[in-house]
């Protein structure tokens, strides 16, 4: 049967139950079993008429489907803030399999953000954070903001799904002129200094956090809470389970205070819908193709090989390093392979102790969509476990990336470069002037621009690069300031590259 034939009568297959992870140890594997299959209602069934109009339209992932680690929400596959490098530097690496890999189900959806959020989705979510007020529609945002002297919550949800949504606490304090400066005298709209003291436990932490994700609809979600920030706050990570299948990439992250009290949170409000289903192939072929994209970049700096000096012997005469003797009228002496210190080192060598089958978060023409995947864990004996995600869908069902169009050449010394997307924004001074943080290159210039209306107010990052300058890639955050005509007051702010709600601090 054809892989386009089995994706159209996968849905006739009656309670199908699918082993989609494992836990790998040396000299056997644990399951741990989950089951996969069709409601018969809702998005099931208009996967069903669309399966039976035909086979799927191939993925084309804006990365080419390659392995990541760490993960980056925003743009795609990434390496995350102490993350190794998946493809493990000019060596390479290669991932082993401590134990036996799953085969997984021979097919999956994909899932897309659909439609609307509504009012009575942000107030169920504002209600598990204790936020009181209604929402109101600035734009394309849903808010929810404090009183005037700025002190209390904020709540700033895209009304297009997925609904990405932003969440803070402020506690008010003196302001402006009447403020002493000092650390103790924050800006306008941003936090005062958690305390110090010991945070909450993992468990309370967890337990504190429980209401607001069944208000998202993840309380089955995958939870961690080990990391603490600011001393004494303790953050909270859970990774939901979408069309029963965990996901990657498409977190809930959620900062919880001594007094159990969240003070800070983002995520996604609306839950992808099913899409088309794609036919998928098994752990050990993702891990093979894991590890050919794992290969290595090969020797970096290196330039030509010095030449070999001639034989000689004792008395300086040239010397055939074959006889001994004289060399023969002609001779030349072999060249021995060029090996540097790269070349012949060994690839890094790290185990796979878990394959799992589930959904990552990546971007396909334009649109962020979960697409099934493996999610391998790499336990490295010099460092900390980490997860290294492979693209599952079937290699004919993955269309090339698609070729940037030519962009028009910026005059002579121009150095123009396209707009970077904006991390947070911060309120200073009187209210007119915004400190943009972003992420950039260290041999670029940045400048920020604003564009005012009556309901929002749209920032954008100018990069300008020296095109005859050579320049390493490492990437650092900014903070750059616009002044704006009026302050900006209730209007969100918009980040002209991703369209979406900029996050205050």
């Amino acid at each position: 049967m054809s892989g386009r034939e089995n994706v159209r009568r996968r849905r006739n297959i009656i309670a199908t139950s699918v082993a989609a992870g494992v836990l790998l140890a040396g000299g056997g594997g644990v399951y741990l079993a989950t089951t996969a299959s069709g409601d018969g209602t809702g998005a099931g069934a208009a996967t069903r008429a669309a399966d039976a109009a035909g086979p799927p339209t191939p993925l084309r992932l804006e990365d080419g489907g390659g392995d990541t680690a760490g993960g980056d929400t925003r743009g795609g596959p990434g390496i995350a803030p102490g993350e190794p490098d998946p493809g493990g530097g000019p060596n390479g690496t290669v991932y082993t399999a401590k134990g036996p890999l799953p085969q997984g189900p021979s097919s999956a959806a994909v899932h897309r953000p659909e439609g609307l959020v509504t009012s009575a989705e942000v107030t169920r979510l504002a209600e598990a954070l204790g936020i009181s007020g209604s929402p109101s529609l600035v734009g394309e945002v849903w808010t929810i903001r404090p009183e005037k002297d700025g002190s209390g919550a904020r709540l700033d949800v895209a009304r297009k799904a997925p609904g990405n949504w932003t969440y803070s606490w402020y506690d008010g304090g003196p302001a402006g002129d009447a403020c002493l400066k000092g650390r103790a005298c924050p800006p306008p709209g941003e936090s005062k200094p958690a305390p110090g003291g010991t945070p909450l436990s993992e468990a309370a932490a967890k337990a504190a956090a429980a209401p607001i994700l069944k208000a998202l609809g993840q309380d089955d979600a995958k939870v961690t809470a080990t990391g603490v920030v600011n001393g004494s706050v303790r953050v909270v990570n859970a990774d939901p389970v979408v069309g029963g299948l965990p996901t990657y990439g498409w977190s809930t992250g959620l900062h919880i205070a001594r007094d159990g009290r969240a003070v800070a949170g983002s995520g996604m409000l609306k839950e992808p819908a099913e899409g088309a289903t794609y036919p998928v192939i098994g752990a050990a072929k993702a891990l093979a193709g894991l590890n050919e994209d794992a290969k290595g970049t090969g020797p970096i700096g290196v330039g030509h090989c010095p030449t070999a000096p001639p034989g000689v012997d004792g008395n300086g005469k040239a010397e055939d390093t074959r006889t001994g003797g004289e060399p023969a009228p002609g001779h030349v002496e072999p060249t021995p392979p060029c090996q540097t210190i790269v070349d012949m080192a060994a690839p890094d060598q790290v185990p796979v102790t878990a394959a799992v089958f589930g959904l990552a978060a990546r971007d396909v023409d334009g649109e962020r969509l979960l697409v099934p995947s493996w999610l391998f864990t790499a336990d490295p004996a010099d460092g900390a476990p980490y997860t290294v995600v492979r693209t599952a869908v079937t290699p004919e069902y993955l269309a090339p990336p698609a070729k940037p169009s030519p962009e028009p050449t910026p005059p002579p010394g121009d150095g123009a470069a396209a707009a970077r997307v904006v991390e947070s924004v911060r309120v200073q001074g009187d209210g007119r002037e915004l400190a943009v943080t972003f992420w950039g290159g260290v041999c670029s210039t940045y400048t920020v621009k604003a564009d005012e209306q009556p309901d929002r107010v749209t920032v954008r990052i100018v990069e300008k690069t020296d095109p005859d300058r050579v320049c390493i890639m490492i990437a650092k955050d900014f903070t750059k300031t616009v002044t704006l005509k009026s302050p900006l007051g209730d209007r969100p702010v918009v980040d002209a590259a991703s369209g979406e709600a900029v996050p205050r601090r």
